[in-house]
């Protein structure tokens, strides 16, 4: 294996192994998605939405001082306490599922805290990559697990909506939470380099102020984040609304919720191969305009238009009223 290949770094078995581990807990992740969107299903749209704003809020409110802390704590103690949290969190919910205790209340809140841990975990996670492979690898390893997220995209919502057809949605949680087991597993048993003791640190709120004031004086960074502003709301309504779309619009079940959830991950996955190519005929700006336009059409789409292969499709069978539904 070359050191150019893309998969050079999973010749390392630290990050082998952090890589299947975290496959499995993207997978339990979108799995809990579905489960939790839905349970909700016969509640409101605004109930059903609220999943999402449940599981990206803690993104918003903690990724800046999460970036802080995870320069100020051991990070493998971190990852281990996040992942620690997020399985006592998957585990009560999967249990409070069980016994018919799953109320939209304690379905927000748990999804709620499990949304804290990511956003906790991950940028101690980014942190990590320079101890896992050598740093002229580092572009292979941040394009194998971005490769790692679409494919869980692509496989967790089509497994989870089948399990929460045939078993219920408390097996999904119950799944989701084994997941965190593997990866606290392999952290438990990896040992970073020793960090260099630079002298006294700064304290949290110092490093939550210069982070601030790095972005404020940044330009670049300030035009990115204008633009995710502008993008990310109108987009994020996709996530929020399509339980509703598949249930309303299309007659699905949990199955065939779960298989065209999937269906994003595999153009994810799919657009993964064709992206460099474009990158290089028309350049990052004129890609990135050009993919916002095609998502804006694409949404647009799904909310006027019907999808005539999933009303054909063998999944679905008659339901009441002249609706269809899928089986698993």
């Amino acid at each position: 294996m070359t050191v150019t290949s893309a998969w050079a770094p999973i010749r390392y078995p630290i990050f082998r192994a952090l890589w299947i581990a975290q496959f499995a807990s993207n997978v339990g992740t979108w799995m809990q998605t579905v489960g939790a969107q839905w349970l909700l299903i016969d509640s409101s749209p605004f109930l059903v939405s609220l999943v999402q704003t449940a599981a990206s809020l803690p993104i918003v409110l903690l990724a800046l001082p999460a970036g802080a802390w995870a320069d100020l704590v051991d990070r493998r103690t971190l990852l281990l306490g996040a992942q620690a949290g997020m399985f006592v969190s998957a585990a009560a919910l999967a249990g409070m599922t069980f016994v018919g205790a799953a109320s939209p209340g304690v379905i927000l809140t748990f999804t709620f805290l499990l949304g804290c841990g990511n956003a906790v975990a991950s940028p101690a996670w980014q942190a990590i990559q320079p101890d896992l492979v050598e740093r002229a690898l580092l572009p292979q390893a941040a394009a194998l697990n971005g490769v790692n997220m679409n494919l869980a995209r692509a496989v967790g919502p089509a497994v989870g909506g089948i399990i929460v057809a045939t078993a219920g949605p408390g097996w999904v949680f119950a799944l989701n939470a084994v997941s965190f087991v593997g990866i606290a597993a392999v952290v438990a048993g990896w040992r970073g380099p020793e960090r260099v003791d630079r002298g006294s640190r700064e304290r949290l709120v110092e490093a939550v102020r210069a982070g601030g004031r790095y972005v404020r004086h940044a330009l670049i960074v300030r035009r990115l984040l204008y633009r995710a502003i502008l993008f990310i709301p109108a987009a994020s309504a996709v996530w929020a609304l399509l339980p509703v779309v598949a249930a309303d619009n299309l007659g699905l079940g949990s199955a065939g919720y779960g298989l065209l959830l999937g269906m994003v991950g595999i153009g994810a996955v799919a657009g993964a191969f064709v992206i460099p190519r474009l990158r290089a005929r028309a350049g990052p700006a004129r890609l990135v305009t050009g993919a916002m336009l095609v998502t804006a059409a694409a949404i647009g789409l799904v909310a006027t238009v019907g999808n005539p292969w999933w009303w054909a499709s063998p999944w679905c069978r008659s339901g009441p009223r002249g609706s269809r539904s899928c089986r698993a």
